[in-house]
């Protein structure tokens, strides 16, 4: 089941007796567990009908036992095992999963680890529960879901500023989220967040960020890529080598392979390259000025670099140093 299918059938109170939810995104996982534990029972209710079991802790005996007590004054009760995937013989819970108790929901948070399908268990869940597995977003996706995020508490953002969160946050949701909220509380309902309002109230600067340092790279311009990687050395803490040097070595990455794309139009590079069609003009404008006999020089420096940020070859050369090393070969 879907996400989305998921939430409305809680909302409107459509209840199934478990909930396997597994999968290397916890934004999702949490989503769901904190709506059933906050909103099934009421306050009065909680205290003899709903319980938190985590894995470490606990024994499936133990949670299959909870499961099958009926609720006390109560239509349901709620029983949430976190941390799933470190419960031993989780297996054993196929007896319960065959069948449960209908008044008891129980939902079981199975994080970063793999389900293997093949298992009865694996098919007893799917046959008589709610499976869902949450999957980790692609960086190139986060864009358009911050995009979606706002929307749906009315408020829009425009492409660069999302691009500009998304590079600055990267692929974690709930981090993303976190900072998204910050905005919404500071900002009116119906606002379009610009660039400008992220730098007052994220602090992520508008004009020296990684997104910046790539436009200033892209376009070869020493200056303006200079004063970027001098600002990110007088600022270390808010911007890590290694985030620069990841977040450029998919920026050359992807010039790399726009050379040997069949067919370059801006929609077809933005599909082929994972982009966010705001910024697909940039990339292409970027590749054109980089051969690639270069860009593969450049990637071989960037990987140099980060096993250098690692410790491997360097002694005492500071991160402030390395990056502007870094940068000074990029574009030399």
């Amino acid at each position: 089941m879907e996400y989305k299918q998921i939430m409305d059938n809680l909302k409107k109170k459509i209840y199934h007796p478990v909930y396997f939810l597994w999968g290397d995104e916890p934004y999702y996982i949490d989503k769901i567990s904190d709506f059933i534990a906050k909103n099934v029972l009421t306050d009065a209710e909680k205290g003899f009908n709903q319980a938190v079991y985590y894995g470490k802790d606990t024994e499936v005996q133990t949670i299959s036992e909870a499961s099958r007590r009926f609720p006390m004054m109560a239509n349901q009760q709620v029983i949430i095992v976190k941390e799933a995937q470190l419960l031993k013989n989780i297996e054993k819970l196929k007896h319960y999963v065959e069948n449960p108790l209908n008044s008891t929901i129980l939902v079981i948070n199975y994080k970063y680890k793999k389900l293997d399908k093949r298992t009865s268990f694996a098919k007893a869940l799917n046959k008589h529960s709610v499976v869902f597995e949450s999957k980790k977003i692609y960086e190139n996706k986060i864009p358009a879901w911050i995009e979606e995020f706002l929307s749906e508490s009315k408020y829009s953002i425009t492409p660069q500023a999302a691009v500009m969160l998304a590079e600055y946050l990267g692929a974690e949701l709930s981090k993303v989220a976190n900072e998204l909220k910050k905005l919404t509380i500071a900002l009116p309902e119906n606002t379009r967040i610009t660039p400008e309002h992220i730098e007052k109230n994220i602090g992520i600067s508008k004009d020296y960020n990684i997104f910046e340092l790539q436009n200033a790279l892209g376009e070869r311009n020493v200056l303006k890529a200079n004063q970027i990687i001098n600002y990110f050395g007088t600022n270390p803490g808010n911007n890590p080598i290694q985030r620069t040097i990841s977040s450029l070595y998919m920026f050359f990455a992807k010039l790399f392979m726009y050379h040997f794309l069949p067919d370059k139009s801006e929609r077809s590079v933005a599909a082929s390259l994972g982009l966010h069609p705001f910024i697909a003009k940039s990339y292409i404008r970027a590749a054109k000025k980089y051969h690639p006999r270069r860009l593969y020089n450049i990637i071989g420096i960037l990987r140099d670099y980060d096993m250098r940020s690692k410790g491997y070859g360097n002694v005492s050369t500071p991160p402030a140093d390395l990056q502007k090393e870094m940068v000074y070969k990029i574009l030399h």
